[in-house]
């Protein structure tokens, strides 16, 4: 399940999906375009704090991936990655839902994109018709 949600990740990052690295995901959090921050297992503490603030700051949930640095990094084709942030909504709850079920602690971090996801979408109310 793990390699379907690392999967994600790189699909998002094609997509244009995906803010990797602190200022990416600060500007993504700032634009309030996040839907999502994380941060690598291992990541440095002024880094996990750093993400956290972000994430307060676009409104958005924070998590503590499973994966450290080269692992995230891997799957995104680089070196190494200690934060990102998907800034699609769809996407961000599909990662949830793949996080999910290989964590069960993560769900109520993860939840508001779960409900996020479940909301109707409002009806367009036909126009008025002129007489």
């Amino acid at each position: 399940m793990t390699d379907s949600a690392l999967s994600l990740l790189g699909l998002a990052l094609r997509g244009s999906n995906l803010a990797v690295g602190e200022e990416p995901v600060q500007d993504a959090c700032k634009t309030r375009r996040a839907r999502l921050v994380m941060s690598a297992a291992d990541a440095a503490k002024n880094s996990v704090d750093r993400a956290g603030r972000m994430a307060e700051t676009g409104g958005v949930p924070w998590i503590r991936l499973p994966w450290d640095k080269e692992t995230l990094g891997g799957a995104l084709g680089r070196k190494l990655c200690a934060v990102a942030a998907l800034t699609d909504q769809g996407l961000a709850a599909a990662f949830a839902e793949k996080l999910i079920q290989t964590d069960e602690s993560l769900r109520p971090a993860l939840e508001p994109l779960l409900t996020e996801k479940k909301k109707p979408r409002a009806e367009k109310k036909p126009a008025p018709r002129e007489s």
